[in-house]
């Protein structure tokens, strides 16, 4: 192969999408504080989601 051909080849290639985690992160990367709270807000639904399935569902032991 020449050095034309190789050029050739390496040009005619497309570079594949950004996959979707790229994009997320390039995203999250730009509007910084609002990702966080969002995130935040999310963990903090999901730790009360639990414990309020955890109480409901306590078994009652007799003593």
């Amino acid at each position: 192969m020449t050095k034309k051909q190789i050029t050739k080849d390496t040009q005619n290639k497309k570079t594949p999408p950004p996959s979707f985690v790229k994009m997320a992160m390039r995203n999250m990367v730009r509007k910084g504080n609002q990702s966080l709270s969002h995130f935040a807000i999310t963990a903090i639904g999901f730790i009360g989601f639990i414990l309020i399935v955890a109480c409901i569902g306590r078994p009652n032991l007799p003593n």
